[in-house]
């Protein structure tokens, strides 16, 4: 089994009102890649959000009473952290560095997943711009994979990816925050192993591999490869939701 991971570098810079999928449909065929069934492409969110509009001025943010007592314990503009307030359905921790939320996606994350970097490049207030996450990244997702199954009448998997951190461990990974068609968990309970032993508690998340493995290739700072096209996914694309991976509060040991 190979998996390859190819990087998409012929899209543009991408602003409010762009056709996401057109673009990755067009540089896909610049690219020369021939598009199969079974498929993915690993999108970053950025690119999603900013053909959303998702773009936030610190000067048009009035500020809440909460978001301004956070502030003055944090290292936060009371601005970005009302922001951060209006993307959570519940903060979970608050230091002076960071504030981990329960984002209203349902994933529990730093500042809501608000993105600083390469936001707004080239412009005199550019430190004044926050990009939020997409609004529904998951029906993004499937317009996506919908659009190249009307334009080549195959069927493609696509995630929508974000870098977040993990408790514990420094650094952020790559995670999906949207899928269509890719498993976001895989069960292998049941399975054997080398030696016989059926697995007891084995579950894969498969979605949250692929998206650590695009992003390696993505980058993080002036790459300009929003976009992965992946072949050699070792599972069955199906139908699934960012929800499999999303555990119950009552399950939640670090809350």
């Amino acid at each position: 089994m190979s998996l390859v991971l190819s990087p998409l570098i012929h899209l543009p810079l991408v602003n409010p009102g762009d056709d996401i999928a057109a673009l990755l449909f067009r540089a896909i065929r610049q690219q020369r890649i021939e598009i199969h069934s079974g498929d993915i492409l690993a999108i970053t969110s950025k690119i999603i959000s900013k053909a959303e509009g998702r773009f936030a001025n610190l000067a048009d943010v009035k500020p809440s009473e909460r978001a301004v007592e956070i502030s003055q314990t944090h290292n936060k503009d009371a601005r970005l952290i009302e922001l951060i307030l209006r993307e959570s359905r519940e903060l979970i921790r608050v230091t002076r560095q960071t504030i981990i939320v329960e984002h209203r996606l349902g994933f529990i994350c730093a500042n809501a997943g608000i993105d600083h970097s390469n936001v707004k490049p080239g412009i005199t207030d550019a430190d004044q711009w926050y990009l939020l996450l997409p609004k529904e990244p998951e029906k993004s997702a499937l317009l996506i994979a919908r659009f190249f199954k009307e334009q080549i009448g195959e069927d493609i998997g696509v995630i929508i990816i974000d870098s977040q951190g993990r408790p514990w461990r420094h650094g952020t990974v790559g995670m999906m925050i949207g899928t269509a068609g890719v498993p976001a968990l895989v069960d292998l309970r049941g399975k054997k192993d080398l030696f016989g032993y059926r697995l007891q508690i084995t579950q894969v998340s498969a979605a949250d591999e692929l998206a650590a493995a695009a992003s390696l290739v993505m980058g993080q700072a002036n790459e300009r490869i929003p976009a992965v096209h992946a072949r050699g996914f070792p599972y069955d694309l199906r139908s699934s939701s960012i929800q499999e991976l999303i555990r119950p509060k009552g399950e939640d040991l670090f809350r």
